[in-house]
């Protein structure tokens, strides 16, 4: 089979891959659609993000769908000829995290695509993946498996709403409208969100934020004092979603934040990434980390199959595997791309 394999910076190659062996509880998945997320993007532009580079040549990819060609003697769940999508996370199931329920801060995780281990988790933007049948979750037939490879983000920002709590009659602000971002406005006007205000730095994206639930998008780089208004009487949102990582960011969120506000930190950062803490502490404000996704997974399937999330109008191509290049090129212009997948 072919797969895109990342060797260095801007050094992505389409090479033979050998086709994973199965075992009794596994299955083969011929792998259709491939969305390009931001960390396959920082291994393609910059070797890796933080302390996190590439040691060996990476196979990127985690937000796939496909369809299944073969089960082992012991699976249950799927059949040959089923469409699914594929979680990518592959957590042991007996560290105490995973026996506490929380199996995304696994200590021994395996999720598709990461130089987080070496050997790294070689990824999905290959033509035939082998799961565990706990990882293949049945799509209809009659979904689109573009529409399928959504269901990872989502994911995410099911998780972030979550962390967030009830968003019913809330006013949100979501800083950093990328494919992370624009799935944040979704969740928070699906879970009731009374007003949404968007920021970013480019206006493509605030675009593309306004269609799917934003009620305002700000360019916070042509208007800078754009949120000022938000400020007064201390401050205007019950809850903000950080997804673009950027101090920045932060910094412009927590005056506009409400006393007792939460705000939930989607986007990573570099290391040294400043918070106004005096601000925070003054306020009272809640500050929350979310990471990956467990039961949300399902949840995310579930919203995209029976539409009441259209993650339709993100999808900006979908580009065949033997132009990866011109793919990862795209995806990583943001005047011209919000989500681009991989044709596999």
């Amino acid at each position: 089979m072919k797969a895109a394999v990342i060797h260095a910076p801007r050094d992505l190659r389409i090479e033979e891959a050998e086709v994973p062996t199965m075992g009794p509880h596994d299955v083969q998945v011929r792998i259709r659609n491939g969305g390009i997320c931001g960390s396959d993007l920082h291994y393609y532009q910059d070797g890796g993000f933080g302390t996190v580079r590439i040691r060996e040549p990476l196979v990127p990819g985690h937000e796939i769908a496909g369809v299944v060609d073969a089960v082992g003697s012991a699976v249950t769940r799927v059949k040959p000829g089923d469409h699914v999508a594929l979680d990518p996370s592959l957590p042991c199931g007996h560290c105490e995290y995973c026996l506490e329920g929380k199996p995304r801060h696994c200590l021994d995780m395996r999720f598709y695509g990461s130089a987080m281990r070496f050997p790294h988790v070689q990824g999905a933007f290959r033509q035939i993946m082998v799961c565990t049948e706990a990882q293949a979750v049945p799509v209809p037939a009659d979904l689109g498996l573009e529409r399928a490879a959504f269901a990872e983000p989502l994911s995410v920002c099911l998780h972030a709403g979550v962390q967030a709590g009830p968003l019913m009659g809330k006013r949100v602000l979501v800083t950093g409208s990328g494919p992370i971002g624009a799935l944040c406005v979704m969740v928070a006007r699906h879970a009731g969100a009374r007003e949404i205000v968007a920021t970013d730095l480019a206006d493509a994206p605030l675009a593309v934020v306004k269609r799917v639930g934003a009620d305002h998008a700000i360019n916070v780089r042509t208007d800078a004092s754009a949120l000022d208004r938000f400020s007064a009487n201390k401050g205007f949102f019950d809850v903000a979603f950080e997804a673009s990582g950027s101090g920045a960011a932060i910094a412009s969120a927590v005056p506009v934040l409400r006393p007792g506000a939460t705000l939930v930190q989607v986007g990573i950062g570099g290391a040294e990434t400043p918070v106004p803490l005096n601000a925070v502490v003054a306020k009272e404000i809640t500050l929350r980390g979310t990471f990956r996704f467990d039961v949300e997974f399902a949840w995310a399937v579930g919203f995209i199959a029976s539409g009441a999330i259209d993650v339709r109008p993100l999808l900006t191509d979908v580009i065949p595997l033997k132009d990866a290049v011109r793919a990862f090129e795209l995806a990583g212009d943001r005047s011209k791309a919000m989500k681009v997948q991989l044709a596999l």
